[in-house]
């Protein structure tokens, strides 16, 4: 990876150096650096989100390929969710650091209201595995089981009922992301980034 950033740099300054024009130029409201090369074509620089390189997947068995491909599908469709548990997450944990635990949970409380007006029908709406996928994507981003995450939050009888719950549905809830356990799901995890960052210190 670091190859390819140094190539990358090299082959923009490259440009720059030859370039006949730089200037900047307006996109979907933003304005962009660009640069005309020699052969009169604008290259226009751009910060851009990280990516994942990963090299061609292996397989066991034909089994195995569905399994990747039935993960995959359902990662694609509940990554937008695990971003925004992330995100909201992150900053909860921002806003309640200094409160005591009964406050933070009744933030936590007034929080999940507003969040299950906005996300409780698409998240009914899942499959299995794709709440399972979710499940294990929240996991593993923050480090911890969904069944602490909820204890610490709303409290342990809150935590035991999802905890009964999910045990109909397949899910053992205090067991958590466990990298290695699942080889399959560990692929599909690494290409899918929901790690969220907050501006303030």
């Amino acid at each position: 990876m670091k190859k390819l950033a140094l190539f990358l740099g090299m082959a923009l300054l490259a440009l720059q150096a030859h370039a006949q024009e730089v200037g900047k130029i307006q996109v979907d409201g933003k304005l962009y650096p660009y640069i005309v090369d020699d052969c009169g074509d604008t290259v226009i620089v751009a910060h851009l989100d990280r990516v994942s390189v990963s090299s061609p997947r292996t397989f066991n068995s034909d089994e195995e390929y569905k399994k990747y491909m039935r993960y995959r599908r359902a990662a694609t469709i509940v990554y937008p969710y695990a971003v925004e548990a992330i995100k909201v997450f992150r900053q909860m944990e921002q806003e309640t650091d200094e409160m005591r635990r009964g406050k933070r949970k009744k933030y936590a409380k007034h929080l999940q209201k507003d969040l299950k007006e906005q996300f409780e029908d698409p998240l009914k709406k899942l499959t299995r595995t794709q709440g399972f996928v979710l499940t294990k994507m929240i996991e593993r981003e923050l480090d911890t089981p969904i069944f602490n995450l909820v204890k610490e939050l709303r409290g342990g009888v809150t935590a035991s009922y999802w905890n009964t719950m999910g045990r109909f549905y397949g899910y053992k809830l205090k067991d958590g992301y466990t990298e290695g356990e699942d080889r399959i799901l560990d692929m599909v995890l690494d290409d899918f980034d929901i790690s969220y960052r907050s501006a303030r210190k």
